[in-house]
């Protein structure tokens, strides 16, 4: 039986994190849950899962949740603090970092120094803090198990002997846009970029998949888990997103892991490792369908370029385009930049940042910060010229 605390359980991820416990309660059981304010989600989750304690970032959503449960025996905390109350612990055994955005870099680090394994969703945790998190985990002999679709495919074909990899590749959809001219893109509302062609996914990921950026997070992503040099990580555009990556080894045979795009697949995979799990989901039929490639190359995605160039500078640099990006998103779906200048925004706060090493935790979260006040400042003068 592992117990699990799941961090953003109110999520895409989080909420089916849940499907797969509902499908195994023989072997997977609820510690804790925390959330960003989702009262009525969480409720409904509390009253089905029973976990010991719950944590919303919010405290008066923490209030209100403690009212609506009161007849439950289930502690409420809130904040930064309460989070990592959810983690720190002794019951849980593994940590589903399902949370969006850097604020999972501070949990996943917590859990990791009292002894949890981690069910890594928050790509965020790895762009910002890499080196610090992988050395924390090794250090400690936990570990960090995918699951991104993705690097979940990586880890499912790798062998044992990391010697005889020559490169790994990601396969991207390519999103929505692909092939859009500067003028298109000019016109793309929130409404259109948050229809993905393939997956269901929470707001700030579909947006990610559309720049490309979520792909760039996810090559910062691989040459963490994996530790290979940004040379050998291919992105190829694969549309149908039926292959979820590969792995190409030194006597140039390739090996693919194909699915369904069902995320209950990398989270199971993730929960049931080192073993698997039958499961009721529908299975992929390759009959009738055509599979096919393009270079990243042949379409513009400065998203990605910046990405690679970022992650081969390192220090804060990574931490500081994550942070920006955050920020420019999340400014595009309320409003207030068009689509375009989402990565127009964090291409020119990357490029006016001071690097730093990225040795401790407290400057990746002070380049963090920089960066978020920075992106702000640049939105504000923006619309303070166009008006």
């Amino acid at each position: 039986m592992k117990r699990l605390t799941i961090l953003g359980s109110t999520g895409s991820i989080g909420t089916q994190t849940l499907d797969i416990v509902r499908q195994n309660p023989e072997k997977l059981e609820v510690f804790a849950l925390a959330a960003g304010k989702n009262v009525k989600e969480i409720e409904l989750q509390a009253r089905e899962f029973r976990p010991q304690i719950i944590g919303l970032m919010e405290e008066k959503a923490a209030l209100e949740l403690k009212h609506r449960i009161a007849d439950l025996d289930i502690e409420v905390v809130h904040g930064m603090e309460g989070l990592l109350r959810t983690v720190t612990d002794e019951v849980p055994d593994t940590v589903v970092t399902a949370i969006s955005g850097r604020i999972g870099l501070e949990p996943t680090l917590e859990a990791l120094q009292t002894g949890k394994d981690i069910a890594l969703a928050n790509k965020e945790t790895l762009v910002a803090a890499g080196e610090l998190v992988m050395e924390t985990a090794r250090r400690l002999g936990r570990a960090i198990l995918p699951v991104d679709s993705e690097h979940s495919a990586i880890f499912q074909c790798m062998e044992s002997d990391s010697r005889t990899l020559e490169k790994i590749i990601l396969t991207a959809s390519g999103g929505p846009f692909r092939g859009w001219s500067e003028e298109q893109l000019k016109e793309v509302t929130p409404e259109r970029a948050l229809q993905h062609p393939n997956w269901a996914m929470g707001a700030k990921i579909t947006i990610d998949s559309a720049t490309m950026m979520n792909k760039g997070l996810e090559v910062i992503e691989a040459h963490h888990l994996f530790n290979m040099e940004y040379e050998q990580i291919e992105v190829l555009i694969h549309p149908q997103s039926v292959i979820h990556s590969m792995v190409q080894y030194c006597d140039g045979s390739v090996l693919a892991q194909l699915g369904r795009p069902d995320m209950r697949l990398p989270i199971q995979y993730a929960l049931a490792y080192p073993t698997r799990w039958p499961n009721p989901l529908e299975r992929l039929d390759l009959r009738g369908k055509s599979l096919t490639f393009f270079d990243p190359e042949d379409y513009d995605f400065p998203a990605l370029k910046l990405a690679y160039a970022c992650g081969k500078r390192g220090g804060t640099l990574p931490a500081v385009m994550n942070a920006a990006n955050e920020v420019a998103v999340h400014a595009f779906l309320s409003r207030r930049v068009s689509y375009p200048e989402i990565i127009a925004l964090v291409d020119k706060v990357c490029w006016e940042h001071d690097v730093l090493d990225a040795t401790d935790l407290e400057t990746i979260l002070n380049a963090d910060h920089w960066a978020r006040v920075r992106t702000e400042e640049l939105i504000l003068s923006n619309k303070t010229r166009h008006s």
